[in-house]
């Protein structure tokens, strides 16, 4: 009798998986963006998300050798490019609570020059997922190595603090693992600028390593004023009441993710995802003879949705990113329908796509951002139970127009409701 060998189980805090780590919730997401300045409008002013650090890019001779901080896309870029003008270009970084970001914005002219799958449409410099320690972090990285993944960078980022392992899915979309994120408290400063090249490595740490705290510390002794970081200002006037709150908006971004893509071949994405990610498919939909396939990180019906390219055309989105729809969940159903109203008064382009391609929410919003990626705003995401089951198709919610003043609760409406504030 032949038996087949077991896969190896790896020990992750005294439980065993079958990857040395556990990717949990979608951390943050950085864009390439072509104008920045009306990016930052749309993300800050209309959205309401918090700017929490801006910074230059790193001279073209330093940028030869390594990204600049936060830039998600590796070196080798179309050959014979000039070199471009960086005068004057940022990396903004943005948080909607106390993660130091939950989304970087990168301008595009580094995406051209640094990134050769940015031609062929890969606008999403990274997409980060989030690890529960730096352990976790650093055998990622060694079992990426011994499987020939497409890496190209480990580090510790600045800003953020954050130790990362980048790599590559089969369309070059850059995927990171991360341990570890600043955090921005009452005070609403980030870490001092001089504090960077303290906390900046590109290579991975040897383990253990001291705590963030008596980092801190010891850049204090050095005589680095700790409140001397970012801090920025909401430019827009509160006068909308949110949930007993007065803020710039009658919305709150309580979350980022999920994020879905176009790819080429989906049997090699869901592939990637679930042996290289450890994501787990939730769901698969067909759409006028299309496949969607949806996975997940934790609870959530999904954090990554990857859908065919030929679909791109036939929803009427645009032609220079794969990225299909950036969610984005606000506090209540109220408050979705507020903000739609809100965005709609400004002038923002809203898309109509079936909801049949996002199963797990029922009623959502599109909006095209100034570089025509899609941002989905949402209130509610089905949550998965112990069985690890999605609530059967027939048994969902149907979203109807027009959209009722209010709805009857869902076994699992409010069960994610992570963020407690303080909402502004």
């Amino acid at each position: 009798m032949t038996t087949t060998p077991s896969t190896p189980k790896f020990d992750v805090g005294g439980v065993l998986l079958d990857r040395p780590f556990k990717a949990g919730r979608l951390g943050h997401v950085g864009l390439y963006q072509k104008n920045m300045d009306k990016a930052i409008v749309f993300y800050r002013d209309l959205l309401g998300f918090r700017i929490t650090d801006q910074i230059s890019p790193e001279p073209p001779e330093a940028m030869k050798k390594k990204p600049p901080p936060g830039a998600g896309g590796p070196p080798g870029g179309p050959e014979g490019m000039p070199m471009p003008d960086l005068k004057g270009q940022r990396l903004t970084f943005f948080s909607y609570g106390t993660d130091h970001h939950a989304m970087v914005l990168v301008p595009a002219i580094l995406g051209q020059m640094m990134d050769k799958n940015y031609l062929r449409g890969v606008t999403l410099n990274q997409m980060s997922f989030q690890v529960g320690t730096l352990d976790e972090m650093v055998n990622a990285h060694t079992l990426l190595q011994q499987k020939g993944a497409d890496i190209w960078r480990v580090c510790r980022d600045v800003p953020g603090s954050n130790w990362a392992v980048y790599f590559r899915d089969p369309d070059g979309h850059t995927c990171e693992l991360y341990y570890g994120m600043e955090q921005i408290g009452w005070e609403g400063r980030s870490k001092p600028m001089p504090a960077f090249h303290e906390f900046a490595y590109e290579e991975a740490p040897e383990l253990p390593r001291i705590a963030e705290r008596e980092e801190i510390s010891a850049i204090e002794a050095k005589g680095v004023p700790l409140a001397s970081g970012f801090r920025s200002v909401d430019p827009m006037p509160a006068k909308y009441p949110v949930g007993g709150i007065i803020l710039p908006r009658p919305f709150k971004i309580t979350r980022t993710g999920p994020m879905s893509l176009f790819v080429n071949d989906i049997d090699a994405s869901v592939r990637f995802y679930t042996a290289e990610m450890g994501l787990t498919v939730s769901e698969e939909v067909s759409w006028q003879g299309h496949r969607m396939v949806f996975l997940r990180a934790g609870n959530e019906h999904h954090s990554v949705a990857v859908a065919p390219i030929a679909m791109r055309k036939e929803l009427g989105l645009s032609e220079h990113t794969t990225v299909m729809a950036y969610g984005m969940q606000v506090g209540s159903y109220r408050q979705l329908k507020d903000a739609v109203a809100f965005l709609e008064e400004n002038g923002c382009e809203q898309i109509h796509l079936p909801s049949a391609l996002f199963p797990g929410i029922d009623y959502a919003a599109h909006f095209l951002d100034p570089d025509g990626h899609c941002i989905q705003l949402y209130y509610y995401m089905e949550q998965i139970g112990w069985d690890g089951q999605p609530r059967p198709a027939g048994l969902r919610r149907q979203a109807v127009t027009p959209w009722p003043d209010t709805l009857e609760a869902l076994p699992d409406t409010y069960a994610d409701r992570t963020f407690q504030g303080p909402l502004g």
